[in-house]
């Protein structure tokens, strides 16, 4: 042994325990989110950790894989990319209904945020008033479509008595242009086209059919069993920072300027953030804190969507979601 080595070793059987305890850095279990979008305004509580520490708190190195669509969240859950899907719930029925088994642990926006908006004028103010006419949705695949189908069965229509046409996202000029008689968006969609110069419109708001929610975190079942107090640590840390952007918009506002792509004007950041934080509250929540997954709205969302023929099979939700992991009332604000 060499006389450098010797005299290292001497020093630190000599070194208090303490002394050797505050120089190691504390452990972080490593919980990867798998998104629906790429690091915008509208998720600020996974994208300020940095700042803020919220998920460091709770012993957690968060990382975001950003996605097109819940259908990329749930497959970089399904391929271990990723340990957290944020999954809108009729993904998750899909998956389930192919035989995946995947659990829900948080409901991240209790309010349904999906509309199909009209200009004034148009004759188009309640759902039976969309027979015959154009559509316009996001993609085929989005859940602008599918709040589109809802709204039709709740008039006893199908997508057979309209005509579906793809206008891309937050497109409203084929609206505004005569090109569509309606197009189907999500509440930022419409205040971003309204920034756009959209001028008065109708709208309808899928809640008012079916009031359920529009995210949720979704985990493997697999992933669920071995990973719990992570997982339970990590959604501590996520309502922790959901709190704090409730509490304080203006400052997450002025933090998504810095850490979201979409994020350079500090004034829309406010206003999609304030809507993005009526989403995440409900009845249900100022009782039991947030992330409250409501399973009879859950449960009727998948009668509904199985009615659509979106899928195939009955889904028991009560079997297939869990509130054991949820932090419970931490301070939010009610």
């Amino acid at each position: 042994m060499n006389l450098h080595r010797r005299h290292l070793l001497a020093a630190l059987a000599a070194a208090p325990l303490g002394a050797l305890a505050q120089t190691a850095p504390p452990r972080l279990d490593r919980i990867v989110v798998a998104g629906w979008n790429k690091p915008i305004t509208e998720v600020t509580p996974l994208l300020v950790d940095e700042d803020k520490g919220f998920y460091r708190a709770q012993g957690i190195a968060l990382e975001y894989v950003p996605g097109a669509g819940s259908a990329d969240a749930i497959r970089n859950i399904l391929s271990g990319q990723a340990d957290v899907a944020f999954s809108d719930p009729l993904t998750f029925f899909a998956a389930l209904d192919k035989g995946e088994k995947l659990r829900a642990i948080y409901d991240i926006y209790p309010q349904n945020v999906f509309n199909v908006v009209s200009l004034q004028g148009s004759g188009i103010v309640k759902p039976a008033d969309l027979k015959g006419r154009k559509i316009g949705v996001y993609s085929l695949a989005s859940g602008t479509r599918q709040g589109l189908q809802v709204l039709l069965h709740s008039a006893g229509l199908s997508e057979s008595d309209v005509t579906v046409v793809v206008t891309g996202l937050l497109n409203f000029a084929p609206l505004m242009q005569g090109q569509v008689d309606a197009t189907a968006a999500t509440d930022t969609g419409l205040l971003i086209g309204r920034r756009r110069g959209l001028p008065e419109v109708n709208v309808m708001e899928v809640g008012k059919v079916l009031p359920m929610s529009s995210d949720l975190f979704v985990v493997r079942e697999d992933v669920y069993q071995a990973k719990r107090p992570a997982l339970q640590r990590f959604l501590r840390g996520y309502a922790d920072a959901a709190a704090w952007m409730l509490a304080r918009p203006d400052e997450a506002a002025q933090l998504a300027v810095k850490r979201a792509i979409d994020g350079t004007d500090p004034a829309l950041n406010l206003e999609i953030i304030k809507l993005r934080n009526a989403a995440s509250v409900s009845a249900l929540t100022r009782r039991n804190g947030l992330g409250a997954l409501d399973v009879a709205s859950l449960q009727a969302a998948a009668d509904t969507y199985r009615k659509l023929g979106l899928v195939g099979k009955p889904i028991d939700v009560s079997r297939v979601v869990s509130q054991d992991l949820l932090p419970g009332r931490r301070g939010e604000p009610g």
